[in-house]
C-alpha cells in the first residue's frame, strides 16, 4: 500500500482547499430550513464554489470503478439516508435531519468535510444522535499523530457508538486525500487498538463517521448512488479532512464557523 506524505507546499494548498470547503458549509448553513429542496442547496453550493471561490466541486461527474457519474456538485443525505444522497426534489420539512458532504478542488487540491444540520424541531432521538456522531468524530480526531495506528481511530468510534446503543456503518470509511479525491489508506471507523497502519507525519486523510440510531446493515436505493439504513433507522454523519503533525494533528477543514470540539474532548 502506497501512501503518499504531502510536502508543505502541497500542505498549504490543502489548507486553502479545505478552508474553501468549509466555507461553503458556513455560507449555506442559514439556507438550510424548511421548505428548501435539496436540489436549491446544491444549485446555491455549486454557483458559490464555482462563482465566488473560483474552484470546482469534486462529486459533479465524479465516476469511481462501478459507478454512474455522480449527477451534483454536494451530496445530501436526510433521516435514514446514510450517505451520497443526490440533491432533487426533496423539499426539507420541520423536523428532518441532513448531512451535506462538501468537496471543493482549488489548484489541484482537495477539502473534504460534511456536518449534520437540524431543520426546525427535532425529536430527541435525532438530536442525540447527531451530537454522539459529532463527539465520535472528535474521539477520533484525537487520537491522530504520528505513531499512533489507523485502529485507533476505529476503535475510539466504535466504542462510543456502541456504548450509546448505536451502530457504525463498515462499508464505507474515511479516506487518503490529496490531489485526488480518494486516495490511500482507507479510514474504518471501527477496529482494534495498535493495529493497522501506523501514522506518519505528513499524511492526510478523512475521518467521517456514519452512525446509526439502528442496525449497521444498509442498502444502496436505485439511483445508485444514496445509501439508507435497511431498517429505516436515523443516521447521521460528520467529516474533517485531518493532517498528521510529528505532535499530534491539524483539521484542515476549518473556517469561522467550524463548529469548535466538544467540551469533554477539547482540541
Amino acid at each position: 500500500m502506497s501512501i503518499a506524505l504531502k510536502t508543505p507546499q502541497e500542505i498549504d494548498k490543502m489548507r486553502v482547499a479545505g478552508r474553501l470547503t468549509a466555507e461553503v458549509l458556513d455560507y449555506i448553513t442559514p439556507l438550510v430550513r424548511s421548505g428548501i429542496t435539496t436540489g436549491e442547496l446544491d444549485r446555491l453550493c455549486h454557483d458559490y464554489i464555482v462563482d465566488v471561490q473560483g474552484g470546482i466541486p469534486a462529486p459533479l461527474n465524479y465516476a469511481p470503478p462501478g459507478y454512474q457519474p455522480y449527477p451534483k456538485s454536494i451530496c445530501t443525505s436526510v433521516n435514514h439516508q446514510v450517505c451520497h444522497g443526490v440533491p432533487g426534489d426533496r423539499q426539507l420539512r420541520n423536523g428532518d435531519i441532513v448531512n451535506i458532504d462538501v468537496t471543493v478542488i482549488k489548484d489541484a487540491y482537495h477539502g473534504d468535510s460534511s456536518r449534520m444540520f437540524q431543520v426546525g424541531e427535532t425529536s430527541v432521538q435525532a438530536r442525540r444522535l447527531c451530537e454522539l456522531t459529532f463527539e465520535c468524530l472528535w474521539l477520533g480526531i484525537v487520537q491522530v499523530k504520528a505513531g499512533a495506528h489507523l485502529g485507533d481511530i476505529g476503535h475510539a468510534i466504535q466504542q462510543q457508538a456502541e456504548r450509546a446503543g448505536c451502530s457504525v456503518v463498515r462499508e464505507f470509511c474515511g479516506h487518503g486525500i490529496g490531489a485526488k479525491f480518494h486516495e490511500e489508506p482507507q479510514v474504518l471507523h471501527y477496529g482494534r487498538p495498535h493495529t493497522g497502519i501506523r501514522l506518519e507525519a505528513g499524511m492526510v486523510f478523512t475521518i467521517e463517521p456514519m452512525i446509526n440510531a439502528g442496525k449497521a446493515a444498509i442498502r444502496t436505493m436505485a439511483d445508485g448512488w444514496t445509501i439508507v439504513t435497511k431498517d429505516h433507522s436515523l443516521s447521521a454523519q460528520w467529516e474533517h479532512t485531518i493532517l498528521v503533525t510529528e505532535t499530534g494533528y491539524e483539521v484542515l477543514t476549518v473556517s469561522e464557523g467550524t463548529r469548535r470540539p466538544p467540551d469533554s474532548i477539547g482540541s
